[in-house]
This record gives structure tokens, C-alpha cells and sequence, in this order.
């Protein structure tokens, strides 16, 4: 799978084209809200490239994990949330301004903050020299081209032609989850023989770092006072990640499916944790109404 045609020019072109996915489904007047209580913005941010990333070094180190899945934890854990992250916000009943937002955001910081995290954890985990680095200005350049510019191109379709974005926006979701489930299995065939221990060594790693980011979301927010949904949308913003990227940088730009293998694995986990956070979510909003149906009729 190294160097083929389907890694090096199909992963970036489907990311691209499920980032602009994610354009199709916003407008401006989604942020106005956001940028008029920028609190949540600034503190989900943070934890979501900072306290994460710096958790998925600890874990690194805690569980003695081999080098190149180490690098593939940190790279996973610098990912932005993803057109996922949003979907699950808006079903568990989350701030879906903010989860839009968080992801956009996020997402341009990562073009910066991606490539440079990589390179710390190469060094310190995988003993890098200066021939195997992420290279900095090729990085930034390819994700800049395959996902900030795609989101714009969507934004502008939906402004123009909002019934044609309302008729892509769910097949370009479908596309990515199928990209996701293409690339896992292309990761398993490759490293079959050596999968178990792969997965024995990095599995709870992911369970760990996504258990985590959940809960740093939900109990962080609680620092500045955010509400519930705010703090909700956060904990999902952490948990669910955008894997197809963590894919990318370590198929593509490192050439290596050893790293890739926390994000594969993290890409099917996330699922069943966006479940429960979406019964967790409904499941707290009812209890609201009801305390508030109750205090009403007293």
C-alpha cells in the first residue's frame, strides 16, 4: 500500500471532498451567536489542542506504547473534531453552532499545530532525525488545500445553490463514513499478520484517550461556568475525531500504516462512544424539561 495511486492522490482528494461536506451544511449566521459568547469557542479550543494532545503524550508514556503507534496516538489526539462530531452534537441535543464552529476553527489551527506536534512526538518517541520529520511547509500547504478551501468551496455552494447543497450534504456523509470503513480495511490487510499485537498494544490507548476527551469536556467546561449544552458539545468536540486526517498524515505524508493505526482503530471506537453520548445527551435535556415542568407547576 506504500507510495500506490489509491493512498497518495485518493486519500487527500476524499478528504477533500467530505470536507466540503462540511461546508455544504454552514452559513455565517451560524456564528453569529458563537462570536457574541466567543467563551466556549476559546475553551473548547483549548482543550481540544492542547489538554488532549498533551494527554495523548502521557498515555504514550504511561503505557509504554511502541514508537510508531506512540506517534500515531499524538497525531490522532492533534486531529480536529470532524463532520462526525457535529451530526452526534446536533442528535444528543449539543450546541450545534459551537460544535460547527469548534471544528472550523480548530480545523485551520490545525494546518499549524498538526505538523508541529507530529515532529515533537517523532523525535521523542521514534528517535527522528531531520530525513524522516513531517515536512513543515508541504504540510501545511496540503491540509490547507484539503480542508480550509473545501469548506469555503461549500459554504459558497450552499449560499448560491441551497438545494443543491441540502441534496449533497447526506451523500458526501455517506461517502466519508465509506472512505473511513475503505481505509480500515486496506490498514487491516496490510498488517495482518502483526494486527493482534497491534491492536492489543494501541486498543486502549484509543478506549483511553477517547474516555478522556469525553470526560475533560464535560467536567472542564464546568471551570468557566459554560451550560450544559456548551459543556456537551465540548466533551464531543474531544471524543469524536476527525480520523480520515489522522489517516492522511500518516499513510500519506509518513508513509507509514503502523501509525495509522490509532486512528483506524479510534475510527470505529468513536461510534459506539458518539452512541451513548447521544443517549446521555437526550437522556439529560429530559430531565431538564422535567425539573422545569415540575418547578412550573409548583
Amino acid at each position: 500500500m506504500e507510495n500506490s495511486p489509491l493512498i497518495e492522490l485518493g486519500l487527500p482528494l476524499a478528504l477533500a471532498v467530505i470536507m466540503i461536506g462540511m461546508g455544504l451544511s454552514l452559513r455565517p449566521a451560524d456564528f453569529r451567536q458563537v462570536a457574541v459568547r466567543p467563551l466556549g469557542l476559546a475553551w473548547g479550543t483549548f482543550l481540544q489542542l492542547v489538554l488532549l494532545p498533551a494527554c495523548a503524550f502521557a498515555l504514550a508514556h504511561l503505557l509504554k506504547l511502541p514508537p510508531l503507534i506512540a506517534v500515531g496516538l499524538v497525531i490522532l489526539a492533534a486531529c480536529p473534531g470532524g463532520t462526525t462530531s457535529n451530526l452526534i452534537t446536533y442528535l444528543a441535543r449539543g450546541d450545534l453552532a459551537l460544535s460547527i464552529a469548534l471544528t472550523v476553527v480548530a480545523s485551520s489551527i490545525t494546518i499549524v499545530s498538526l505538523p508541529f506536534l507530529a515532529n515533537i512526538a517523532l523525535a521523542m518517541f521514534a528517535g527522528a532525525d531531520e530525513a524522516v520529520e513531517l515536512p513543515m511547509a508541504r504540510t501545511v500547504l496540503m491540509l490547507a488545500a484539503i480542508t480550509v478551501v473545501p469548506v469555503c468551496i461549500g459554504m459558497l455552494v450552499k449560499a448560491r445553490w441551497p438545494g443543491v447543497a441540502a441534496a449533497a450534504e447526506r451523500a458526501v456523509g455517506l461517502f466519508g463514513a465509506l472512505v473511513l470503513a475503505t481505509l480500515i480495511v486496506l490498514i487491516a490487510w496490510q498488517l495482518w499478520d502483526r494486527l493482534p499485537s497491534l491492536l492489543a498494544r494501541a486498543g486502549p490507548a484509543c478506549v483511553a484517550l477517547n474516555l478522556i476527551g469525553i470526560a475533560a469536556g464535560l467536567l472542564a467546561t464546568r471551570v468557566p461556568g459554560l451550560p450544559r449544552e456548551q459543556a456537551l458539545t465540548i466533551a464531543i468536540e474531544l471524543g469524536i475525531k476527525n480520523g480520515t486526517l489522522g489517516l492522511l498524515v500518516a499513510m500519506t505524508l509518513l508513509d507509514s500504516p503502523e501509525m495509522a493505526v490509532p486512528s483506524a482503530i479510534y475510527g470505529l471506537l468513536m461510534y459506539g462512544f458518539g452512541i451513548a453520548i447521544i443517549f446521555f445527551g437526550r437522556r439529560q435535556q429530559a430531565l431538564k424539561a422535567r425539573a422545569g415542568d415540575f418547578v412550573r407547576s409548583r
